[in-house]
């Protein structure tokens, strides 16, 4: 994979953005480099780094098929370093990288800026969500035209997907992130609040995500049963 500046893929990217603010719908999608060894690392103690890693690579092209045509402006955030050639076309997506302590920070920075720059409505999600189609995100945005906050949970006990019409940073402090308390401790933020709440989706973790889904049989084969 070849290597882009932040400061390049942003000034790539700009044309992209100038088209799309006019929906002032914003889609941050957060992303892992897909690197043996480094994602997917929980699914990883079951089925074993090359399989874990496949099934990663198999998530984040589904990811990027369902939402290339959203009409919003798309931002791919990576959490090590921007990748110039891979499967996020800079004809979609703008591409740009995960700063902060934790996952909450960076998520934070991200609104902030994409409510900086104009949007109305930001929505985030991440890339390991097979139960994500494009239709369900283009609902989410819709539903922000009447809320404020619109959020996915997912049957782990965190979130799939979280949008609103302003920043509010509450939403991304004070959380055990990747815990089972976060979609709990989120909705306790928005007690008075206008908010829509979607339909409990799987994402994938670990080995029980994905035993039953035929999708994955492929990757499983080596399993001894």
């Amino acid at each position: 994979m070849s290597i882009i500046s932040p400061q390049a893929a942003k000034k790539e990217a700009a044309t992209i953005n100038y088209l799309n603010i006019a929906s002032k719908n914003l889609l941050l999608i957060f992303t892992r480099n897909p690197e043996l060894g480094k994602c997917k690392t929980r699914l990883a103690a079951t089925v074993g780094d090359e399989a874990a890693l496949d099934i990663y690579k198999f998530l984040l092209q589904h990811t990027a098929t369902i939402t290339k045509n959203i009409n919003a402006a798309k931002q791919v955030w990576y959490s090590e370093e921007i990748w110039e050639t891979d499967i996020w076309e800079n004809k979609y997506f703008d591409k740009r990288l995960q700063q902060g302590s934790d996952l909450g920070v960076r998520m934070a920075q991200a609104f902030e800026a994409g409510f900086a720059t104009g949007y109305e409505r930001i929505i985030v999600i991440g890339s390991d969500m097979h139960d994500l189609n494009q239709q369900d995100i283009e609902n989410a945005f819709d539903t922000l035209k009447n809320n404020d906050f619109v959020i996915g949970p997912a049957i782990d006990g965190g979130y799939y997907l979280l949008g609103m019409t302003r920043l509010e940073k509450a939403l991304f402090q004070n959380k055990t992130w990747g815990t089972k308390t976060v979609y709990k401790d989120s909705l306790q933020n928005l007690e008075n609040e206008r908010i829509a709440i979607l339909e409990a989706k799987n994402d994938v973790d670990i080995y029980e995500d994905i035993e039953t889904i035929p999708a994955f049989k492929p990757f499983l084969k080596h399993l001894k049963k």
